[in-house]
């Protein structure tokens, strides 16, 4: 199999869909080679309810925040600045309890 230099990733190089899509379209255009890219993630699937899923959820997460621009990475930053907020909360909550179990008995 002749290896396309047009799309990135290895799995969207097997996928017929990515490659179907992209036909007629410049292969050197910034714009399509994104869209190429955007496609391959949205074939990706991993399993859910797993600790693999669960993590690679997070990673997609981080690597969208790091694309976006202006008030959607924005949006994102204040999104992971509450769920920081909300284990904090959580963790001192945690810390009180246990000091006043076993040090004021």
């Amino acid at each position: 199999m002749r290896e396309d230099p047009f799309v990135t990733d290895e799995r969207s190089r097997e996928d017929p869909f990515v490659t179907d899509e992209l036909i007629g379209l410049d292969r050197d255009d910034p714009e399509t080679k994104a869209f190429a890219e955007h496609l391959a993630r949205m074939r990706q699937q991993h399993p859910n309810y797993t600790v693999e899923g669960y993590l690679a959820n997070v990673s997609e997460f981080a690597n969208s925040a790091n694309r976006a621009r202006g008030h959607h990475r924005m949006m994102a930053l204040l999104v992971v600045g509450l769920i920081l907020l909300g284990v904090g909360w959580a963790v001192w909550r945690a810390l009180g309890d246990v000091i006043n179990t076993f040090v004021f008995k």
